[in-house]
């Protein structure tokens, strides 16, 4: 796969056929524009983090095919059959890449990826799903005749147990050694026998599954050593700089212009803090409160999220102003400290209009001693984040929810839980940005407030 600047990309035949469930065996022979080389890849990584978000919040199967279902006609949907299929192999190989680059990286992409295409596979007709096994090369044939009379009673005993029999189906079984789906084995779902377990036609996926896991584990360790020694800085000044950032990417709104929930004032921010900050920002707006300073990383945070919900630039020189000159003076805070508020707002330097941090740049921060910046979800003590909570008035079960999540490195949803805690309403389009945070608090709040008499 190359990639090119801007000309018509060229796709070799081979590619046009490929099934509509790619196996991404091998890299395609095609041309790549720039252009569709992050925009194909975001819109992947948005399926994906779907995904993610799906298997987190503890969905059935059957509710994730029809999960995987809408955020692929949603994010990699197009008119024609084969542009879709090239999207489709394009974003995989190039998020390969961006997730190919450490073990936490491969090991995110690895489960997702394979819960993709578990779900893809699954909402396929039989005849596609036998077709894609095919395509695998998987040595595996059909039991018939004298075998497959002597077992068909222990068949019935174990398809019986699952309630899930069709005659359509079940009359198919493949004879495969056990450890190839240790899925079906753990959970007694297969007559095992002289070690070969007898797997349904209808569980096919957790055969091709497991192959497709395996070859991609592989893949992502080949295509790192790749990166390392070729790639990274052949293109260091092209695809490099693209390939680092989309593993952080945030895909949502970036909260430049307040909306109408979002327009505080000073006299406003101290109640408003309460209200509706998350936990990130109510922690740090406090210990500016407590401490009358914070370090550059609490401040460029917490600057930009009150920038994002409608805080003027002559109200945060003077909210900060307010704080700083208890410490520090006004003339020190003249020199050291409003030329960066100004800087935030555009109106400084190359006049950037500077965008509030979201969910993925703050987790990934990394606060030192002294700092309060970061998620309290990751950076916070065990201890420390309960007593916080426990501010936000979560009752133990909900703080025990929250917990678990935490536990398991899902901070996102950690925070998720914690809003639809504090405001008694789901969230399903999950938390990914302080500011959103904020808007969503500020609508539920002012739906519940009476209208002012006219």
């Amino acid at each position: 796969m190359e990639v090119i600047r801007s000309q018509k990309r060229t796709v070799s035949n081979d590619i046009v056929s490929t099934p509509t469930l790619p196996l991404y065996l091998t890299a395609p022979p095609m041309e790549v524009r720039l252009e569709e080389f992050e925009l194909f890849a975001i819109d992947r990584l948005r399926v994906l983090k779907g995904v993610s978000d799906g298997l987190a919040r503890g969905r059935n199967p059957n509710e994730m095919d029809d999960l995987v279902d809408t955020l692929w006609k949603e994010h990699m949907r197009l008119p024609d059959v084969s542009e879709m299929i090239n999207k489709d192999i394009i974003s995989h190989f190039v998020l390969r890449l961006v997730y190919c680059r450490s073990d936490e990286l491969k090991k995110w992409f690895l489960s997702m990826e394979t819960a993709l295409f578990r779900h893809r596979f699954r909402i396929k007709k039989i005849e596609e799903q036998r077709t894609i096994v095919g395509e695998f090369g998987l040595p595996y044939k059909a039991v018939i005749g004298a075998e497959l009379e002597s077992l068909k009673e222990r068949l019935g005993l174990v398809a019986r147990s699952l309630g899930q029999i069709s005659s359509d189906v079940e009359n198919i079984y493949y004879k495969v050694p056990f450890e190839e789906v240790p899925d079906l084995v753990a959970g007694r779902r297969v007559l095992l026998q002289k070690g070969y377990a007898f797997v349904a036609g209808s569980q096919l996926v957790s055969l091709v599954v497991t192959q497709f896991r395996s070859h991609l584990s592989k893949a992502l360790i080949l295509t790192n050593r790749k990166w390392t020694t070729t790639i990274r800085e052949r293109e260091k000044d092209r695809l490099t700089p693209i390939v680092e950032a989309l593993s952080t990417s945030y895909l949502g709104p970036d909260y430049t212009q307040s909306s109408e929930y979002a327009d505080i004032s000073l006299k406003d921010i101290d109640q408003v803090s309460k209200s509706s900050f998350p936990l990130c920002m109510r922690h740090l707006f406090e210990k500016l409160r407590e401490d009358h300073h914070l370090k550059h990383g609490g401040r460029m945070q917490l600057g930009l999220f009150l920038k994002g919900v409608g805080l003027k630039l002559d109200d945060a020189l003077a909210f900060w102003r307010e704080e700083f000159t208890k410490k520090v003076g006004s003339e020190r805070f003249d020199k050291e400290y409003a030329y960066a508020i100004r800087h935030n707002y555009g109106k400084e330097g190359k006049r950037t209009d500077y965008t509030p941090y979201a969910c993925s740049k703050i987790i990934t921060s990394a606060p030192g001693v002294g700092d309060h910046h970061g998620c309290p979800y990751r950076h916070f003590s065990e201890d420390n984040l309960k007593a916080a909570l426990n501010r936000m008035g979560l009752s133990s079960r909900g703080m025990e929810d929250v917990m678990d999540k935490v536990r398991n490195k899902h901070y996102q949803l950690a925070c998720t839980l914690t809003f639809e805690a504090v405001y008694g309403t789901s969230c399903d389009t999950g938390i990914n940005h302080p500011n959103q945070y904020f808007e969503e608090s500020q609508k539920i709040l002012k739906s519940k407030t009476p209208a002012a008499p006219v």
